[in-house]
């Protein structure tokens, strides 16, 4: 959580079709600088700790044991699970969708902590639906990382609750090559979303994997969910 009496700086402020979103940076008491992204006036996340957006990266790049991967990542926020991506010799090719023009913008201005300067190749970047992307494709990845809410019981746009249902969920299994993977970051435990993913039908290996993070002086249980595609 944020400290309210620590220095803000604005770095950016966008309004647009799927609501505002700003960009800043506050210096705590320890003198460290953190950067915030907010969206529609609610905290959507910083980087006090990137260990599970990390995380989200190296866990599913771990289960693709092939060389020349095709990875999707699903939300951009301020870049660590593409930069950590991008930092596996193995990775082909990383396509990003994110729904925020703004955050593409601000990307490309070297202004995310997590991709302060974009490279040359192997990444591509997106204005899009998530959603509407994966449904234009069929067996286009080897992994698909999903980290455009909070997880599937805290939304950041309401539109997103159909990417956690069954349907979704099949079109995400669709778009991975044989053996691909699709990992989805959640802030709290999503057993039920193991659940899902288990009943579908050329599904395999579902995993539900805690992350512990201490933050604040508590114990926080993120959670990562995989399933392989047939």
């Amino acid at each position: 959580m944020a400290d309210p009496a620590a220095e803000l700086q604005e770095l950016g402020r966008a309004a647009g079709a799927h609501g505002e979103v700003t960009l800043r940076r506050r210096t705590g008491p320890d003198d460290a600088e953190v950067t915030e992204l907010i969206v529609d006036g609610v905290f959507a996340m910083d980087d006090v700790d990137t260990s599970t957006e990390q995380a989200l990266a190296t866990e599913t790049l771990r289960r693709c044991p092939a060389e020349g991967l095709r990875v999707l990542v699903g939300g951009l926020g301020l870049g660590w699970t593409a930069a950590t991506v991008l930092a596996e010799p193995r990775v082909a090719a990383v396509d990003v969708a994110e729904l925020q023009p703004a955050l593409v913008g601000w990307a490309a201005d070297g202004l995310l902590p997590g991709l302060p300067a974009l490279p040359a190749e192997r990444l591509t970047l997106h204005v899009a639906d998530v959603a509407v992307h994966l449904a234009g494709a069929r067996r286009n990845w080897d992994a698909v990382l999903l980290d455009v809410d909070n997880g599937p019981a805290f939304l950041v746009h309401h539109s997103n609750a159909g990417l956690y249902e069954e349907a979704g969920l099949a079109t995400a299994l669709a778009a991975l090559r044989p053996g691909g993977v699709l990992a989805i970051w959640s802030s709290d435990p999503v057993p039920e979303l193991a659940d899902r993913l288990a009943a579908l039908p050329g599904t395999a290996d579902v995993e539900h994997l805690l992350l512990p993070v201490q933050r604040d002086g508590r114990r926080f249980d993120y959670a990562i969910v995989f399933a392989r595609a047939v």
